[in-house]
């Protein structure tokens, strides 16, 4: 039996929840029916650094309808051994401006925001530092980098083989915050029922969740449910508990009652996470052919004085282009700001802005085509573990990329295009992640009817995974589709990690088709194939064969061809066509498949042209805050966008020889973009976004 036995994999399907969505059958963390549900609303701190010196409710307890106003001084107790970011109305520290530090719960959600506004907090405040700099006094070389990379590396003797160098390439690159922006806000509905509490939240895993709110409150894992069937975008925010599912069942705890509790687009910005900023500086050392002998990748980025997160920014260039002589650092300073996180490709999507924007540079400086010096550089063996790669396809990327987008005969020289007051101009750019894949454990049940249940807590965040799953599980059963259901998103289900870091359906359907290859076999084995009223069922879990894998770096890979146009007489850049070609195992299903690549590759446009937050060093806190004031590409942006793939086989990856896709769409395509627009005006851009006065008078 193959994965593959009736071809269900491959094959475009649309989303089994299309339907329900589009008609709001679909239920949301916030939609779900509650009796007597009451409505919470998060107060933020007014102050950057300090503690509260008074609270008074009262103005808010005045308001008809508010219930309670919960903060450190009447807040049920949590564990104190946890994470800081969730030891939330505890104490009265605060951490930086906008740190929750009380939530009015009320019968009705507008008497909540009108009690919001009304309680009055008093701070005792002391001096603070908001400003990321290579300067700045505080910098520190972490213990480790997300998740769990080596801080620093380094092989051969870079100073030497630098200095030794026919061309060198000195340069520095900055990306601002860049801020989760999800359709559905972070948002939960929590309720206390015998001692138990139940959560519908919006979440990107709820076995996590299950753990860390049972951690909390000190109740057995067993007697937390979370439920997340429908969730509305994460890119990163949601892989962790954040605040609204504390406060919510805090808030819940302390009324007795359901409470629905979503924060506001304003409050997405900071205490969610954000991209940090990110200050990287790039040498590269290289022959006249552009054949690279060193290669250093200096990275720093900010974190706050609550919780340590280092963006994992140099990571990328450890593995990406070959070269002896090879260093990279992480250097990180504790800021009175929110504590960064994930946000769509960590750490490889500001760090391959850096790398491949100073690629681009090089090739301009030895004289050679960009396409061909990656191709140049393309490492036999990972250069950072030296173990072999299971597959690398990024020179197949580059090539098909080339032809499909009509690189060949481009002029190299900058503003040699033109079209009217349009300067035209093209760039490519390399992308990799990694292709991980994490333990999990699925049920499969065979019924009566012929027709089969598959259960496993994966989340579906919109990516399609439902979809995916459904027909991994339809091949691996050798059954037509239309006779599976599969039922995902709910922490009494067998345990599944998040959707994240581009390995949700990797692992998530390696459990799959284990327990359907189980099942399978206990069927063969049925006597005269007659199953119980309640079925057969097999459970696996894939714990032991992922810890049984041979080490190999595992990546996906991918090649961004971007053409843009650049106003001569106001700047305005407009992208007239992004193209991708990716190399990702094999793809389960073209149709959401695309939509993921499409997706990545329009927010890697935006963080291009469009995304940043801008801090007000004052307060630490960022002055657009709402998605008026912090633009996000939209259509009239997109003008033409394609994605395409390679055929890869990798027996070395799982069973379904699938990669992720969710990131490597974004990894790249902002580099790219750039090199388009120093090719069109000869301008080179290494602070994004690519603004207007950035582009006149140079």
């Amino acid at each position: 039996m193959t994965a593959t036995s009736t071809g269900a994999v491959g094959r475009e399907h649309p989303r089994l929840e299309g339907r329900d969505k589009v008609t709001g059958a679909a239920r949301y963390a916030v939609e779900y029916p509650a009796e007597a549900v009451t409505y919470g609303w998060a107060v933020p701190a007014a102050a950057t650094r300090g503690r509260i010196s008074r609270i008074d409710p009262a103005p808010a307890l005045a308001v008809p309808g508010v219930l309670d106003v919960l903060h450190h001084g009447n807040a049920p107790r949590l564990t104190p051994d946890v994470d800081p970011e969730l030891f939330l109305l505890q104490e009265p520290t605060v951490h930086y401006r906008g740190q929750f530090v009380a939530v009015v719960v009320a019968e009705s959600i507008e008497a909540a925001r009108e009690g919001a506004g009304l309680v009055r907090i008093d701070y005792d405040t002391v001096a603070h530092s908001t400003v990321l700099s290579e300067h700045h006094p505080g910098l520190y070389r972490p213990d480790k980098v997300n998740p769990s990379y080596p801080t620093d590396t380094a092989s051969g003797d870079f100073d030497a083989g630098y200095s030794a160098a026919e061309v060198q390439l000195d340069a520095t690159y900055r990306t601002p915050a860049h801020h989760n922006n999800p359709m559905e806000p972070h948002a939960t509905t929590a309720r206390w029922q015998d001692g138990r509490l139940l959560v519908q939240d919006s979440t990107q895993g709820s076995s996590p969740v299950q753990a860390t709110l049972a951690q909390l409150f000190g109740l057995p894992r067993e007697a937390v449910r979370v439920v997340a069937e429908h969730v509305g975008g994460g890119f990163g925010s949601k892989g962790y508990p954040k605040a609204a599912v504390v406060l919510a069942a805090l808030a819940a705890r302390q009324v007795d009652r359901p409470v629905r509790l979503a924060l506001t687009r304003q409050q997405l910005f900071g205490p969610i996470g954000y991209r940090t900023p990110t200050i990287q500086r790039v040498r590269l050392g290289a022959d006249a052919e552009g054949r690279i002998a060193a290669i250093c990748h200096d990275a720093i980025s900010q974190t706050s004085t609550l919780t340590e997160f280092a963006e994992q920014t140099a990571v990328y260039t450890r593995s990406m282009y070959a070269a002896p002589h090879r260093r990279t650092t992480h250097r990180l300073v504790r800021l009175d700001v929110p504590t960064p996180f994930w946000m769509r490709a960590p750490g490889e999507c500001p760090g391959a802005y850096a790398l491949e924007s100073a690629m681009d540079e090089l090739a301009i400086a030895c004289g050679v085509d960009p396409v061909e010096l990656r191709i140049r550089n393309d490492p036999a063996v990972d250069p950072d573990s030296g173990q072999p790669f299971s597959s690398r396809n990024l020179v197949a990327c580059l090539r098909e990329g080339a032809h499909r987008f009509g690189w060949a005969g481009r002029d190299p020289t900058p503003r040699a295009r033109r079209d009217g007051r349009w300067l035209i101009g093209t760039g490519v750019a390399g992308a990799s992640y990694p292709a991980r894949g994490l333990a999990a454990a699925a049920a499969v049940t065979a019924a009566p009817d012929g027709s089969f249940e598959v259960r496993i807590n994966a989340t579906d965040i919109g990516t399609g995974a439902r979809t995916a799953l459904w027909l991994v599980a339809a091949d691996a059963l050798a059954v037509p589709p239309e006779r599976v259901r599969i039922r995902i998103g709910d922490s009494d289900l067998p345990p599944a990690g998040v959707a994240g870091g581009s390995m949700g359906t990797a692992s998530w359907s390696w459990a799959v088709i284990r327990a359907c290859e189980t099942l399978r076999e206990r069927l063969r084995d049925t006597p005269g194939g007659t199953l119980p009223p309640d079925g057969l069922t097999a459970e696996v879990s894939t714990a032991d064969e992922v810890r049984a894998q041979r080490p190999l770096a595992r990546y996906a890979y991918g090649a961004h061809f971007a053409e843009v146009r650049v106003d001569t007489d106001t700047g305005e850049v407009r992208v007239g066509r992004l193209l991708g070609v990716f190399a990702a195992g094999r793809i389960v299903n073209p149709t959401t498949a695309r939509s993921q690549l499409i997706g990545g590759m329009t927010m890697g446009l935006s963080m291009a042209l469009h995304e940043e937050g801008v801090l007000d060093e004052r307060y630490g806190d960022w002055v657009n805050h709402d998605l008026a004031t912090y633009h996000v590409t939209g259509c009239a942006d997109v003008e033409r966008i394609e994605a395409y793939w390679v055929a890869e086989e990798d027996a070395e990856l799982n069973p379904a020889g699938v990669k992720g896709i969710g990131e490597i769409g974004i990894v790249g395509s902002a580099a790219a973009i750039a090199n388009a627009v120093h090719h069109a005006t000869g301008v080179r851009v290494r602070d994004l976004p690519i603004r207007l006065e950035k582009l006149l008078g140079r």
